[in-house]
Protein backbone atom coordinates (compact mmCIF):
# COMPACT_ATOMS: atom_id res chain seq x y z
CA UNK A 1 0.00 0.00 0.00
CA UNK A 2 1.51 3.35 -0.97
CA UNK A 3 1.96 5.93 1.75
CA UNK A 4 2.11 9.68 1.23
CA UNK A 5 3.53 12.04 3.81
CA UNK A 6 3.96 15.76 4.35
CA UNK A 7 5.04 17.81 7.35
CA UNK A 8 5.41 21.46 8.25
CA UNK A 9 6.40 23.73 11.10
CA UNK A 10 3.59 26.18 11.82
CA UNK A 11 4.17 29.54 13.48
CA UNK A 12 1.69 28.95 16.33
CA UNK A 13 1.55 26.74 19.40
CA UNK A 14 0.62 23.07 19.08
CA UNK A 15 -2.47 23.76 21.21
CA UNK A 16 -3.63 26.57 18.91
CA UNK A 17 -3.08 24.56 15.72
CA UNK A 18 -4.75 21.46 17.19
CA UNK A 19 -7.78 23.47 18.34
CA UNK A 20 -8.22 24.59 14.73
CA UNK A 21 -7.52 21.21 13.06
CA UNK A 22 -9.71 19.11 15.37
CA UNK A 23 -12.75 20.88 13.93
CA UNK A 24 -13.24 18.67 10.91
CA UNK A 25 -15.98 20.97 9.63
CA UNK A 26 -13.65 23.84 8.70
CA UNK A 27 -11.69 22.09 5.96
CA UNK A 28 -12.94 24.42 3.23
CA UNK A 29 -11.26 27.33 5.06
CA UNK A 30 -7.73 26.01 4.65
CA UNK A 31 -7.54 23.06 2.26
CA UNK A 32 -7.04 24.05 -1.37
CA UNK A 33 -9.57 22.83 -3.88
CA UNK A 34 -12.38 22.37 -1.34
CA UNK A 35 -15.31 24.76 -1.86
CA UNK A 36 -17.65 23.45 0.83
CA UNK A 37 -17.52 21.13 3.81
CA UNK A 38 -20.58 19.91 5.68
CA UNK A 39 -21.24 17.20 8.24
CA UNK A 40 -23.84 14.91 6.68
CA UNK A 41 -26.09 14.32 9.69
CA UNK A 42 -25.76 17.86 11.00
CA UNK A 43 -24.05 16.62 14.15
CA UNK A 44 -20.74 17.81 15.54
CA UNK A 45 -17.69 17.53 13.29
CA UNK A 46 -15.57 16.20 16.16
CA UNK A 47 -17.72 13.10 16.82
CA UNK A 48 -16.00 9.83 15.87
CA UNK A 49 -18.13 8.30 13.14
CA UNK A 50 -19.25 11.64 11.69
CA UNK A 51 -19.07 11.88 7.91
CA UNK A 52 -18.07 15.09 6.21
CA UNK A 53 -19.02 15.81 2.63
CA UNK A 54 -16.55 17.92 0.68
CA UNK A 55 -17.29 19.55 -2.65
CA UNK A 56 -14.17 20.23 -4.66
CA UNK A 57 -13.13 21.46 -8.06
CA UNK A 58 -15.65 20.73 -10.79
CA UNK A 59 -18.25 19.70 -8.19
CA UNK A 60 -16.22 16.61 -7.30
CA UNK A 61 -17.48 14.94 -4.12
CA UNK A 62 -15.37 13.49 -1.34
CA UNK A 63 -16.83 11.83 1.76
CA UNK A 64 -14.69 11.16 4.81
CA UNK A 65 -15.51 9.41 8.10
CA UNK A 66 -13.74 10.44 11.29
CA UNK A 67 -12.34 7.26 12.85
CA UNK A 68 -10.12 8.66 15.61
CA UNK A 69 -9.95 11.93 17.54
CA UNK A 70 -7.37 11.95 20.34
CA UNK A 71 -6.97 15.32 22.05
CA UNK A 72 -4.18 14.09 24.36
CA UNK A 73 -2.09 12.94 21.38
CA UNK A 74 -3.34 15.81 19.18
CA UNK A 75 -4.19 13.53 16.28
CA UNK A 76 -7.13 12.45 14.19
CA UNK A 77 -7.68 9.85 11.50
CA UNK A 78 -10.32 9.51 8.86
CA UNK A 79 -11.26 7.07 6.15
CA UNK A 80 -12.05 8.36 2.68
CA UNK A 81 -15.35 6.77 1.72
CA UNK A 82 -15.89 8.41 -1.68
CA UNK A 83 -13.24 10.02 -3.83
CA UNK A 84 -13.09 10.92 -7.53
CA UNK A 85 -9.42 9.92 -7.63
CA UNK A 86 -8.50 6.34 -8.66
CA UNK A 87 -7.77 5.21 -5.08
CA UNK A 88 -9.51 2.97 -2.58
CA UNK A 89 -9.10 1.90 1.05
CA UNK A 90 -7.69 5.31 1.90
CA UNK A 91 -6.97 6.34 5.50
CA UNK A 92 -5.33 9.59 6.55
CA UNK A 93 -3.94 10.82 9.87
CA UNK A 94 -3.00 14.34 10.98
CA UNK A 95 -0.86 14.80 14.08
CA UNK A 96 0.28 17.99 15.82
CA UNK A 97 3.26 18.12 18.20
CA UNK A 98 5.05 20.99 19.90
CA UNK A 99 8.46 22.14 18.72
CA UNK A 100 9.84 22.49 22.22
CA UNK A 101 12.67 24.92 21.57
CA UNK A 102 10.60 27.46 19.58
CA UNK A 103 7.02 27.05 20.82
CA UNK A 104 5.82 26.37 17.27
CA UNK A 105 3.80 23.40 16.08
CA UNK A 106 5.03 20.48 14.01
CA UNK A 107 2.22 19.06 11.87
CA UNK A 108 2.45 15.81 9.97
CA UNK A 109 -0.14 14.40 7.64
CA UNK A 110 0.02 10.93 6.16
CA UNK A 111 -2.27 8.92 3.92
CA UNK A 112 -2.26 5.25 2.94
CA UNK A 113 -4.28 4.02 0.01
CA UNK A 114 -4.64 1.27 -2.54
CA UNK A 115 -4.62 1.93 -6.28
CA UNK A 116 -4.20 -0.04 -9.44
CA UNK A 117 -0.52 -0.51 -10.30
CA UNK A 118 -0.81 1.86 -13.27
CA UNK A 119 -2.11 4.65 -10.96
CA UNK A 120 0.03 4.15 -7.84
CA UNK A 121 2.90 6.51 -8.70
CA UNK A 122 0.67 9.31 -9.98
CA UNK A 123 -1.59 9.05 -6.94
CA UNK A 124 1.38 9.09 -4.55
CA UNK A 125 2.61 12.31 -6.18
CA UNK A 126 -0.92 13.77 -6.13
CA UNK A 127 -1.34 13.03 -2.43
CA UNK A 128 2.20 14.21 -1.53
CA UNK A 129 1.94 17.53 -3.36
CA UNK A 130 -1.64 18.45 -4.25
CA UNK A 131 -3.43 17.12 -1.17
CA UNK A 132 -1.13 16.90 1.84
CA UNK A 133 1.69 19.27 0.93
CA UNK A 134 -0.48 22.07 -0.44
CA UNK A 135 -2.88 21.70 2.48
CA UNK A 136 -0.06 22.21 4.98
CA UNK A 137 1.26 25.17 2.96
CA UNK A 138 -2.12 26.85 3.23
CA UNK A 139 -2.37 25.99 6.94
CA UNK A 140 1.06 27.55 7.47
CA UNK A 141 -0.11 30.74 5.74
CA UNK A 142 -3.26 30.83 7.85
CA UNK A 143 -1.18 31.02 11.01
CA UNK A 144 1.36 33.44 9.50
Amino acid sequence: MPMSYASAVINASAEEVWAYLRDGGNLAEWRPGIATCAIEDGGPADRVGSVRRLIGVGDSVFRERLTLLDDAARCCSYDILDCPLPVRDCRATIRVAPVTDTGQAFVEWRAEFAADAADERAMAVTFDRAVLGSGLDLLRRRFG
